[in-house]
């Protein structure tokens, strides 16, 4: 189906933070959106408000009283919804033209000049970062993101020219994910590598399927394009695209330096090949952040970007939702909250919450997400989170898993070696953290821990 022709978009699984950003684009340019979602959520709610259709029922007789027509409707489709929905099945039944939302997006991909952001961890703030810059900046850009933008409060970005421009000439910042191998639907003229760690293994079985995902993502790279990759990563050697590596090392070929710390922020001084640009002010905070600091900075300049736009963008950008996000920043109580699921991440923002409190005990709350995660980095994980002095650690978040006999919180707390370490249902824990009064808390997690932030922020207050 051409976009061109299509009047109305049915997506299944609307809420979703992909599906949603999509959801949006086809919204704003007059295209009929309507969806379902099994639950109905803030940003759910913020759709229906933008003039979306939104149901939470799997019903037919509510599907079959719209009167879709085939030929100009698309429904989209999010990987978590169940083999037995009924709607999808039924709309399979009738023959409707059914794509993924990466699919979808890679469509748009081939229309715009794409800059696509993919790695296991960093993507979601790397792409955020880059589509402020450009958004702040002459050039402007759309995005379609995985986060909400604290800047802009909504995962996507339009070019202010979006409606009269060529598509060809407008950037398009595209998180790139690796879940299904989403990715290799995309077409990007940049590109950008941050980690290749294994993950997903539900689906890709092992670590080295993962990577020659990766590097089959790197070859999707369009004629006259660069890809940028962080230094040090396995699938560097086998790549046969014109590249550049970035990183912390001094070693890559774009890489920060003379990095430092002032009032918890971070300060560094960029080398592009040679070419210094001095004292750039990140406007959020993290070791990992300065990291995915450099991928945005390399990508923006060669994109156009003026060195005095760069530096007005970073020192604004305010951060994703969930991602190293202050809720509480004040001089008794520091509450962060971040949506670190992976033992590298977790071990990225623990070392970077040390570093910048050394003089706070550090006080954390964990849910693992996924059994089959928990169960495949057990160790890393038991390792990442002995670095917290005192754990509050939650059931495991299924999301769309069943248990696996075995795999449980209590077998990974067996395992940590924090000074205090408990088990806590979700119920507790507002409790114990009012009681307990931290000066340093963090919230971590990609399950339906977020839902506690407000009730304890109320607590911490």
């Amino acid at each position: 189906m051409n976009l061109k022709d299509i009047k109305i978009a049915y997506f299944l699984g609307i809420g979703g933070i992909g599906m949603s950003a999509i959801a949006r684009y086809f919204n704003h340019v007059g295209i009929q959106v309507l969806g379902f979602d099994k639950t109905m959520t803030p940003l759910t709610q913020k759709l229906s408000e933008e003039g979306m259709q939104i149901h939470y029922m799997d019903d037919l007789d509510y599907l079959q009283s719209l009167n879709l027509d085939q030929a100009n409707t698309l429904v989209v489709l999010t990987p978590a919804i169940p083999k037995n929905h009924l709607e999808w099945n039924w709309l399979k039944q009738n023959k409707f033209t059914i794509q993924k939302r990466s699919e979808v997006l890679g469509l748009l991909s081939k229309a715009y000049k794409t800059i696509g952001v993919a790695g296991t961890h960093g993507k979601t703030t790397t792409s955020t970062l880059l589509a402020h810059i450009l958004a702040a900046s002459s050039i402007h850009c759309n995005a379609f993101l995985g986060g909400i933008s604290s800047n802009y409060q909504t995962n996507l970005l339009l070019h202010p020219q979006a409606d009269t421009l060529a598509e060809s000439e407008q950037y398009t910042v595209v998180e790139a994910d690796e879940f299904d191998r989403s990715f290799l639907t995309l077409f990007p003229y940049y590109s950008v590598i941050t980690s290749t760690d294994a993950d997903h293994l539900d689906i890709y079985g092992d670590h080295s399927a993962m990577q020659e995902s990766f590097l089959a993502y790197a070859n999707r790279l369009v004629e006259g394009g660069t890809l940028f990759v962080k230094y040090g990563l396995d699938i560097i050697d086998q790549l046969t695209v014109n590249y550049k590596t970035y990183g912390l090392d001094t070693a890559a070929q774009i890489h920060a330096f003379n990095i430092r710390i002032k009032e918890a922020e971070h300060i560094f001084d960029l080398n592009l090949e040679g070419r210094i640009v001095n004292n750039l002010d990140l406007g959020i905070p993290g070791m990992q952040n300065v990291e995915n600091a450099v991928a945005a900075c390399a990508v923006a300049l060669m994109a156009g970007v003026s060195e005095a736009e760069l530096r007005a963008g970073l020192h604004s950008f305010r951060g994703v939702k969930r991602r190293f996000e202050y809720i509480i920043k004040e001089p008794n109580c520091i509450f962060i909250d971040d949506y670190a699921h992976h033992p590298e991440e977790l071990r990225a923002i623990l070392s970077s919450v040390k570093r910048m409190y050394p003089n706070h005990k550090l006080v954390a709350a964990f849910q693992p997400h996924l059994f089959s995660r928990t169960r495949d980095f057990a160790e890393g994980f038991a390792s990442a989170l002995s670095m917290v002095d005192h754990l509050f650690l939650l059931d495991i978040y299924p999301a769309r898993e069943l248990p696996i006999e075995g795999v449980s919180s209590a077998m990974l707390l067996a395992n940590i070696s924090s000074p205090q370490k408990e088990l806590i249902s979700k119920e507790a824990l507002v409790q114990a953290v009012t009681t307990l009064k931290p000066k340093l808390f963090l919230t971590l997690g990609a399950g339906d821990i977020d839902a506690l932030v407000l009730p304890i922020k109320k607590g911490l207050q």
